[in-house]
């Protein structure tokens, strides 16, 4: 028995059914025996001044008792005369850390004893008043004062913190379903995500003062407990709802009545499904193959000459008795290239930097920065960047000197006739007849590779006999056709036009080439580089990739542009539809 207590009674009893259904099991709250727990009024954690004394916990074979010693402040004599003239009669616990098997609880630790309105578990009582008389006497009191005949009610902080507070609806004796049933039918994750979201609603909404808890005793942080995240939600604003809910028949319409204005908050937080944000782009597998193909110089100055040796004053001569010899005539070819600086520049502020934790955003970003600047001197190699001549941010042809758009002594321009094709077998026909009379003026290196848009493969895919079987029913076969090693398909040749030295435009088909007469030049250090900066003034990175570079095809006819003229390809996608 402790010594002058002011009251006693069992803070929880063993044994007894959760509204939630969970089960205290004995020695649930051992490390609790005796020790000593803040005496806190209704479990209101947010103001020093309702911890209103303290109470020593006794850990017994039915539960946990509790001796309370009421603390000198105006509030505590207050509490200390309503219980004394019997107006509060209830105990109740805060506990965390919680352990559980099933149902059972198994292990936690009471952070707390408050004195509430009403007691939520049947043995939770002030069962002995200890009060001191004036004389200096002590009087015992062996019966109980109140017995609620109520089920405990718990409340749960995060995964691991429980609350004993305020009363939960009994099963009516008409049959109808419980607050209890209704809360069985949820699982764990929606009980515990109701319980947060409901009591920050209600937070956010004033309660009126007719509520049977507290107005404070919402969704608080609690001063007794070590995570800075906890908070507590009373059970009895959980029971006030599903009870509203079983008389309009809709949770919905319950929990937007007690003052929540988006149901939507009752849903888990959506998760990402990919570690970093996708990047929408063009499809890559095209870029690799143009950097593995071209051939790489340590020089960034590139000089090509070639001899022209097909005009007839280069041919071998017969000679003739008393006839003066003629010497050999041929033209010398003559051509240099000279590096341009290719760039990609991002900024990123810190402050985003440090708050993006998902992920690693600048490893993330430069990933991007290499990828982009790949792609774009890719495409300045084979088809030039599109930007108009004489913008800022042009690469130059001068010095990145695009295959399409080259000299007709290095790119060989073969129009297309499509003017007699009426379907798309004939259109196939029609392009894959062009490219092989083109090969006799070809002077490449080995075996080229065929790079087209997409709907020029498919175009050429789609050809059909007479008696509509598929001419081609792999890529294999339509690159045997071709007399290509490989087709690779490129999507930045959708819609590329040339204009000619007439003023002609011309409209991509297609190029063939053998990748390797084409240099790309490089001086030491003008390699790609990335180059990383802080900003002090405006408190950013700055990541900047760079290349120093030339292009440029070195051998006279080493490629064949297959183009259509571009009236007639207009016409000739305007009766066909989608050209299929």
């Amino acid at each position: 028995m402790k010594d002058k207590f002011d009251f006693a009674g069992y803070a929880t009893k063993n044994d007894l059914l959760c509204s939630d259904g969970r089960i205290i099991c004995k020695d649930a709250f051992k490390d609790n025996d005796g020790g000593k727990v803040p005496l806190v009024w209704q479990h209101v954690h947010d103001d020093p001044m309702n911890v209103i004394g303290h109470a020593v916990l006794e850990n017994r074979d039915d539960g946990v008792y509790a001796y309370g010693y009421f603390n000198d402040t105006d509030n505590a004599r207050q509490a200390k005369a309503l219980v004394e003239h019997g107006d509060i009669t209830s105990l109740s616990i805060y506990a965390n850390r919680l352990k559980q098997e099933g149902h059972n609880v198994t292990h936690g630790v009471i952070r707390e004893v408050s004195l509430v309105y009403a007691g939520a578990n049947p043995g939770a009582t002030i069962d002995m008043l200890g009060f001191s008389h004036s004389d200096g006497t002590f009087e015992e009191s062996d019966e109980a004062v109140i017995y609620t005949g109520e089920e405990i009610s718990l409340m749960h902080m995060d995964n691991d913190t429980l609350e004993h507070d305020d009363d939960a609806d009994d099963a009516d004796d008409s049959g109808e379903e419980t607050i209890q049933d209704v809360f069985d039918t949820m699982t764990d994750k929606q009980k515990k995500v109701l319980f947060f979201l409901v009591g920050q609603a209600l937070e956010d909404n004033d309660q009126s003062d007719e509520a049977t808890h507290s107005e404070d005793d919402d969704m608080k942080k609690n001063v007794f407990d070590n995570n800075d995240d906890a908070q507590v939600l009373t059970h009895a604003e959980m029971d006030e709802i599903f009870a509203s809910a079983k008389q309009m028949g809709s949770l919905r319409d319950a929990v937007l009545e007690h003052g929540i204005t988006d149901i939507d908050v009752l849903f888990p937080e959506a998760k990402l499904v990919t570690p970093t944000p996708e990047l929408i782009a063009r499809e890559q597998e095209w870029v690799s193959k143009v950097w593995a193909g071209t051939h790489k110089s340590r020089f960034a100055r590139i000089k090509s000459t070639a001899a022209n040796l097909t005009r007839d004053e280069a041919r071998a001569r017969g000679y003739i008795k008393g006839k003066k010899k003629v010497e050999e005539q041929f033209a010398l070819l003559y051509r240099k290239t000279t590096p341009q600086t290719i760039y990609k520049l991002q900024k990123l502020d810190r402050d985003d930097i440090l708050d993006i934790t998902d992920f690693d955003v600048v490893a993330w970003l430069k990933g991007e920065m290499r990828m982009m600047l790949n792609e774009e001197i890719a495409r300045a190699i084979l088809i030039g960047d599109g930007r108009v001549a004489g913008t800022d941010d042009k690469i130059d042809e001068a010095h990145v000197r695009p295959i399409y758009q080259d000299e007709d002594m290095y790119t060989i321009h073969k129009t297309v006739d499509l003017s007699q094709a009426t379907d798309t077998t004939e259109r196939s026909n029609a392009i894959i007849d062009a490219a092989l009379r083109a090969r006799k003026d070809y002077r490449g290196s080995g075996a080229p590779k065929f790079y087209a848009s997409p709907d020029t493969i498919t175009d050429l895919l789609l050809a059909k006999d007479k008696m509509g079987r598929r001419l081609y029913n792999t890529i294999g076969e339509l690159a045997n056709a071709l007399r290509v090693t490989e087709i690779v398909e490129v999507p930045v040749f959708e819609g590329v036009v040339r204009t000619d030295e007439d003023e002609a435009k011309h409209d991509l088909l297609g190029l063939i080439v053998n990748l390797s007469d084409y240099t790309v030049g490089a001086d030491r250090g003008g390699e790609v580089s990335m180059f990383d900066d802080f900003d002090l003034n405006y408190n950013k990175y700055e990541y900047l990739l760079e290349t120093r570079c030339s292009g440029a095809l070195t051998k006279p006819y080493s490629a064949i542009a297959l183009e259509v003229d571009h009236d007639s390809s207009n016409d000739s996608e305007s009766d066909e539809g989608t050209g299929n």
